[in-house]
């Protein structure tokens, strides 16, 4: 069988390798050429299929306004958060860039699928902790003090730098709590208009490695807040949700931005239109007849002349110098008025 298949014997083989080699033998002679392959990992998730992440970053806008003004109502300080752009990454290049200890928290978004992460810089938790208890939200309390010869690996260490085994004290956690509680209630709102959500918090840990919401390799949408303090003091505060929770909404989120980006943004322009339409004035005349006459006999007019024309039935109304209306002159009491009979279209005029 295996002879019956060999259609070519290996002389024929050779010189057809020979003349591909040299050019004799032409090869860009097929169906497609101009068709270029894509690689595709069908063992990995495709970020390219769907998720909108500026849906994500509407919803990160509202939560940012939210998120200040809760804590600035419970925990006296108002610090200036700034969004960034929600960002598709792996998993494990996120966990890359993090330094422990940090309050990771992990989170439970009903009806999403799987668990997401809220991430806490712990100058976040003692600039809130300082202005609480009355301070500028400068200072650090409970972080040990560093020297100016305190050096790791014999670079100086960097100001908000803890030992990467610190725990957090009680009443740290008292306040991370409450930052906690008023990131749920910001975030449930800021969630509202598009899906109603449920959140529980689940656990946490000082150390992102011990928080595993999906595997090394798997796909995450992250959005970082950055905040600075009244103080001066900077730190932020992540937002992860894992990105087969949110596939699953991506037709919601893609329509929602199309609302949002034309029909609601249409209205709201043509209501603040017609508003400010509302308020220009008018000139209305009322022209009771016409006359026409040469410039000769106009000139020679004088006091006392008469001018001799037939009445129309109904009266033109102009509004702005253009025919609007017809109505009937007559009398309302000691008054001249105008009754309107019906419109005009001008461009039929």
């Amino acid at each position: 069988m295996s002879e019956q298949s060999n259609l070519l014997s290996p002389e024929e083989l050779a010189a057809l390798a020979e003349g591909i080699d040299d050019g004799s033998i032409a090869v860009d002679t097929g169906f497609n050429l101009t068709t270029r392959v894509k690689k595709h990992d069908l063992a990995s998730e495709d970020s390219t299929l769907g998720v909108n992440t500026s849906a994500l970053e509407m919803i990160n806008e509202r939560f940012v306004r939210l998120f200040r003004l809760g804590l600035m109502e419970i925990l006296r300080t108002s610090p200036r958060i700034t969004p960034s752009r929600a960002q598709i990454v792996r998993f494990g290049d996120y966990l890359r860039d993090l330094r422990p200890p940090l309050s990771v928290n992990t989170i439970r978004i009903n009806p999403l699928r799987g668990f997401s992460l809220a991430v806490i810089e712990p100058t976040v938790v003692f600039s809130a902790l300082d202005n609480f208890f009355g301070g500028t939200g400068a200072g650090m309390p409970g972080a040990p003090r560093r020297r100016a010869s305190d050096t790791k690996n014999g670079e100086p260490l960097p100001a908000n730098w803890l030992p990467p085994g610190r725990m957090f004290t009680p009443t740290e956690s008292r306040v991370i709590k409450i930052i906690i509680d008023v990131f749920f209630r910001s975030l449930k709102e800021a969630w509202a208009p598009l899906l109603q959500i449920d959140l529980e918090h689940v656990g946490s840990e000082i150390n992102p490695q011990f928080a595993q919401i999906a595997d090394e390799n798997d796909l995450v949408i992250m959005s970082r807040f950055d905040t600075e303090g009244n103080g001066g003091v900077k730190g932020f505060v992540d937002l992860v949700y894992p990105y087969s929770a949110l596939k699953p909404l991506r037709d919601l989120l893609r329509n929602r931005v199309q609302a949002d980006g034309s029909e609601e943004s249409d209205q709201k322009w043509r209501k603040e239109l017609s508003a400010a339409v509302g308020d220009a004035e008018l000139e209305i005349q009322v022209l009771l007849g016409q006359i026409t006459a040469d410039y000769s006999k106009v000139k020679t007019l004088k006091e006392g002349d008469l001018l001799f024309f037939n009445k129309p039935e109904l009266a033109s109304v102009l509004v702005g110098g253009l025919p609007s209306f017809e109505g009937q002159v007559g009398m309302a009491g000691p008054q001249v008025a105008l009754r309107i009979d019906h419109s005009i279209n001008p461009e039929t005029m």
